[in-house]
């Protein structure tokens, strides 16, 4: 296990409330533990650009930026993480864990805003050295389970609605369809049966 996950590229995805920021957190320790270093970011962020970047995205000021900004934005935020962080620590054999990536413009931005999945893509395949990571494991909540979940001041994005939400939701289940890499996992369940429920997917790596 310790040589299989240098290098690797691993991403933890899904809709609000899903729970990723907990599951990442366990999943870095997990892979930490396995005398692996582990690099663990959240995308739109961690650089200074990226940061801005995701000032702008969230404020709920800016409630008329239409779905195409946003997918360029958010793009434009994550080739600068790739450069600054994702690609030299790749290069060096440790094992980067994302919290979010494309995963997620394909679903709120390609399915629920419209825009379509394709298209993200299609953008990401020319912003980007690398489109796919080694995994991407969708954490899958259904709306009720996710509402309870997020019991503080909600976002420019986790205030579009849920209809909206409802549309990401099934924008994530599609993605296995599109990328063999991508995989699902209840996020239902407790959290420690969801970190093994991750654990099994990343050991079957």
């Amino acid at each position: 296990m310790n040589e299989s996950l240098k290098g690797k590229f691993l991403v933890l995805d899904g809709p609000d409330g899903c729970g990723k920021s907990t599951q990442t957190r366990l999943l870095s320790e997990w892979i930490a533990e396995q005398g692996v270093d582990v690099a663990s970011y959240r995308d739109p962020g961690t650089t200074l650009v990226g940061e801005k970047i995701r000032d702008i995205l969230l404020d709920t000021a800016h409630e008329g930026m239409g779905d195409n900004v946003e997918v360029l934005l958010y793009m434009a935020a994550r080739a600068q993480l790739y450069k600054e962080h994702i690609a030299p620590d790749l290069a060096m054999g440790k094992c980067v864990l994302m919290d979010r990536w494309l995963s997620s413009t394909c679903a709120y931005q390609g399915w629920a805003g419209g825009f379509g999945i394709n298209k993200v893509i299609k953008i990401a395949a020319d912003s980007l050295e690398r489109v796919w990571p080694d995994l991407t494991v969708v954490l899958d909540v259904d709306l009720q389970t996710a509402a309870e979940r997020m019991q503080r001041d909600l976002d420019r994005m986790e205030q579009k609605g849920d209809a909206y939400h409802a549309k990401v939701r099934e924008g994530f289940l599609k993605l296995p369809k599109i990328h063999s890499s991508i995989k699902v996992v209840d996020a239902r369940q407790s959290i420690e049966n969801v970190h093994q429920d991750v654990l099994k997917l990343i050991q079957g790596l």
